[in-house]
């Protein structure tokens, strides 16, 4: 089988893991990253993948990342996950800190990890490599939202910096993918936005028909990188059915109309 190795960050829970293991399972060599040691340590054990201890908001921890990647093998494909949201309030409203926090996490994270990796996956293709940058952005970087201000603008820059590279890239045989995921339940997403208030996490969801699931976008990612090298899909929208748009969610069940 040709080598395939790719970088994953956020892969301490939800999209992250799920990717990790996704694509262990297809055979891909696979480097899984993000801050909390414990959860890599137990990734690892459930899957086999390599881990890697990473704070993407960390110049150092990145170029630590980096030399390790380049040191071991090099990588095809780098999917950049690590990010999130905090808080739910209006504009006004809205902590500084947080929206600061998220910008750096969601764009900065991703624009430190593309420039220390892309040297790395240009020496794949040296070597005759096809190379893939993948960015998990958001429906909430293309639809804005009520009391999601502060989430819309990180993930509307991410967007933008994944649309910039790849005009930047014309010429390189380097895919750039934006996969969006609409509403996803993971066990942490909405638990972190909220502060850690489990009942209002838990409502978010409560009687949505069949909300999307980590694996859902683990399984669209692997699609995306596994299809052949000079086919690019740009962007990725996947929304449950019950979602029309961020602002419109069904909940109850589906209707059956003749």
């Amino acid at each position: 089988m040709t080598f395939r190795r790719a970088v994953v960050t956020g892969a301490s829970s939800g999209i992250g893991w799920a990717t990790v293991a996704r694509l262990v399972e297809h055979g891909w060599d696979v480097v899984g990253v993000a801050r909390r040691a414990d959860r890599l340590d137990e990734l690892k054990r459930q899957t086999g993948a390599d881990v890697r201890v990473c704070d993407v908001t960390n110049q150092q921890d990145v170029d630590a990342l980096a030399a390790y990647i380049s040191d071991t093998g090099g990588a095809d494909v780098v999917v950049s996950n690590a990010g999130g949201a905090l808080g739910l309030a209006t504009v006004e409203e809205s902590s500084v800190d947080d929206w600061a926090r998220m910008f750096d996490v969601n764009v900065l994270g991703t624009k430190r990890v593309v420039s220390a990796l892309l040297p790395v996956l240009r020496r794949s293709i040296e070597q005759g490599r096809a190379a893939s940058i993948l960015g998990i952005t958001s429906i909430a970087g293309q639809v804005a939202y009520e009391k999601g201000g502060g989430y819309n603008a990180a993930k509307f820059g991410q967007r933008a910096l994944l649309q910039a590279l790849r005009l930047e890239l014309a010429g390189e045989p380097i895919r750039v993918i934006d996969v969006a995921p609409g509403l996803v339940h993971t066990e942490e997403f909405s638990l972190v936005r909220l502060g850690g208030d489990k009942q209002a996490a838990d409502a978010v969801y409560a009687d949505v028909p069949n909300p999307l699931t980590a694996d859902d976008i683990a399984e669209t990612i692997v699609h995306a990188l596994e299809l052949p090298a000079h086919v690019n899909i740009d962007q990725i929208t996947v929304k449950p059915v019950a979602q029309a748009a961020p602002h419109k969610l069904v909940r109850g069940e589906l209707k059956v109309t003749t």
